[in-house]
């Protein structure tokens, strides 16, 4: 999947560079609010450094619905926020006691992005960063953990897309986004094994969307 990924932003970045060189004229009659609608797949690309028992971290792969909201300050900057939510598996791997099921988590990360978009014709590519700020909630410890707590995170984000027009007010959209965001981790494993265990996790997921979205 992070194969898939990258080939995914080499794509969009060559087709945006591409409609860049065609030099169109701009139109100043532009839709200031768009709005987006996709299924995504999130992909950790996860590592953890995990006290005194080591290990791995593994993270499990989600699908859920992203929905996005863009406001144009003109027609090839603009600024979008990304909502959704999701839950994955957890497990430290590896490690001197084993492997260790530690449940579930849902994760929220609003990301917001600057964008620019390569206007010129149907097929209009955009790039972007920004940042996003995670909520780890709804903890499901697992059958060993009595207690697992994740701490909030405050990351970058990169992201690159493509949208084709349908007409003038609908369109398609394929987005490719990275988030780098990471969380210290506390377990508490007293009844099992008899101590408290922490972990600087890397969730670092990719995140590829398929989707409808609608100009206003």
């Amino acid at each position: 999947m992070r194969k898939l990924g990258i080939c995914l932003m080499m794509v969009l970045l060559g087709t945006a560079n591409f409609v860049l060189a065609q030099d169109q004229p701009s139109n100043d009659d532009f839709s200031k609010w768009q709005f987006r609608l996709r299924g995504i797949v999130v992909t950790p690309d996860e590592s953890a450094d995990i006290e005194a028992i080591g290990g791995d971290a593994s993270i499990s792969t989600a699908f859920v619905p992203e929905f996005d909201i863009s406001y144009f300050f003109d027609e090839n900057w603009s600024v979008e926020l990304i909502l959704a939510t999701a839950k994955h598996d957890v497990e430290a791997v590896e490690t001197a006691a084993g492997d260790i099921d530690l449940g579930s988590v849902w994760l929220l990360p609003p990301t917001l992005t600057g964008q620019y978009h390569f206007t010129g014709g149907d097929f209009v590519p955009y790039l972007g960063a920004g940042v996003n700020f995670t909520l780890f909630y709804g903890v499901d410890e697992g059958p060993v953990a009595d207690d697992v707590d994740y701490d909030s995170s405050l990351g970058f984000a990169l992201q690159g897309g493509l949208d084709y027009m349908l007409n003038d007010k609908w369109f398609l959209n394929i987005d490719v986004k990275r988030l780098f965001l990471s969380t210290d981790v506390t377990v508490d494993a007293t009844s099992a094994l008899g101590a408290t265990v922490g972990a600087d996790v890397d969730i670092d997921p990719w995140i590829i969307g398929f989707g409808v979205g609608v100009k206003l």
